[in-house]
């Protein structure tokens, strides 16, 4: 089944929706709550979360690509349970470290300053990563959105831990200069 007729079932409000939902992109939910927990019963719970979010927001809300639609609640609600359970016990550290790592780039402090310019913030980092090279995008993306390891990412690409540092490095001081550049800092 495509996206649009799922996202039609949503808003049928047919249960469907949930059982074509899960046919089609639990395992790619699963992943990434995993990647973010590392724990499958606290995973499996996110991806249900998933659906339940996904249900409440569709409709009114008509998500234009249900893939990272889908991704993105996720992936919140997987880094929320996180929190909660302590993300040092779990997930080896790798969600800890990785938000550690941008918080270089990107102020972890909630403001209404803050909440006026996320419009902001989150349109240069789409300009940010369109502009990157394939390489250096799947890098990011693997270690700050899907919250791989890096031998995971190296597993990934075929690329060496330490180049992969190096690129992570790099590629966090270009987005730092980004930010600087458009004032949004």
């Amino acid at each position: 089944m495509d996206d649009t007729q799922i996202v039609d079932l949503y808003f049928a409000r047919s249960e469907t929706a949930i059982k074509e939902t899960d046919n089609k992109y639990g395992g790619y939910c699963y992943k990434i709550a995993y990647s973010i927990l590392a724990n499958r019963e606290d995973s499996e719970e996110s991806v249900s979360d998933t659906y339940l979010s996904a249900w409440n927001i569709i409709p009114p809300r008509k998500p234009e690509k249900l893939s990272t639609f889908l991704g993105k609640l996720t992936r919140n609600i997987s880094i929320d349970r996180w929190r909660k359970t302590s993300a040092k016990k779990r997930g080896n550290g790798e969600v800890d470290i990785a938000l550690e790592e941008l918080g270089e780039c990107v102020s972890g402090q909630q403001s209404v300053e803050d909440a006026v310019m996320q419009k902001e913030v989150i349109a240069c980092l789409n300009r940010f990563l369109v502009a990157l090279p394939d390489d250096e995008r799947t890098v990011f993306l693997c270690r700050y959105w899907y919250v791989n390891s890096l031998e995971e990412i190296a597993g990934k690409t075929g690329f060496s831990v330490g180049k992969i540092k190096s690129m992570l490095h790099r590629t966090r001081g270009k987005l730092s200069r980004q930010l600087d550049k458009e004032d949004l800092r």
